[in-house]
């Protein structure tokens, strides 16, 4: 008798085991599918929703200024959304040079400057040209001398004057980051000048 009821039971578990293998096979293959077909499903729309925002989103590689520690930085940036961080920037300030936020960035091209640089220098000089001599158009504090500072006739040719000092008289004679820009052009204040100089530029990031 202990032996057919051992029998029995050994027979009752192949049983189970026979009936239970295949359906948990079946059941582990249909999850797998399942689960791949959602995978393949969102690398799909993935793809696609990366490929619509490179075709809609130019990126375009420029260099910037060397950074503040001496070492040459490059951006990858949306060449567009440039001149819009600058108006931004200068709106919030409630600044004048509000309205030469286009004529920033382009002068800054056109002599390879990083397109925050001279805004920046102008928050450190001047509060963004609301602290200027009267008529001079310099938010720069460019050319101070004994007699005076140098006036411009309008903000534009000060953006363009200044742009092109920096360009030839700074970073084309070895003067490549904030620290040497700083020794020459606020040499009694040096070290704050380019550490608000590099604040400022960082708000514009």
């Amino acid at each position: 008798m202990e032996k057919d009821q051992r029998l029995g039971s050994s027979f009752l578990a192949l049983s189970l085991l026979v009936f239970l293998l295949p359906a948990l096979l079946v059941s582990t293959f249909w999850l797998l599918n399942t689960n791949q077909g959602n995978y393949q499903q969102f690398l799909a729309k993935t793809k696609i929703d990366y490929q619509s925002r490179l075709a809609s989103t130019p990126v375009r590689l420029y260099q910037a200024l060397p950074n503040s520690t001496g070492s040459v930085s490059f951006e990858v940036g949306v060449a567009d959304a440039r001149p819009v961080i600058i108006r931004q920037y200068l709106e919030r300030y409630r600044s004048p040079l509000a309205d030469y936020a286009d004529h920033f960035f382009q002068i800054s091209q056109k002599y390879d400057l990083d397109y925050r640089l001279l805004v920046a220098i102008a928050q450190q000089e001047s509060n963004l040209g609301k602290k200027v001599p009267d008529n001079t158009h310099n938010a720069w504090g460019w050319g101070i001398h004994s007699r005076g500072t140098l006036g411009f006739s309008s903000w534009e040719e000060g953006i363009e004057t200044v742009a092109r000092g920096l360009r030839e008289n700074y970073l084309n004679r070895g003067f490549v980051d904030l620290e040497q820009i700083a020794a020459r052009y606020a040499p009694p204040s040096k070290e704050s000048w380019a550490f608000g100089v590099g604040q400022f530029m960082k708000e514009m990031e």
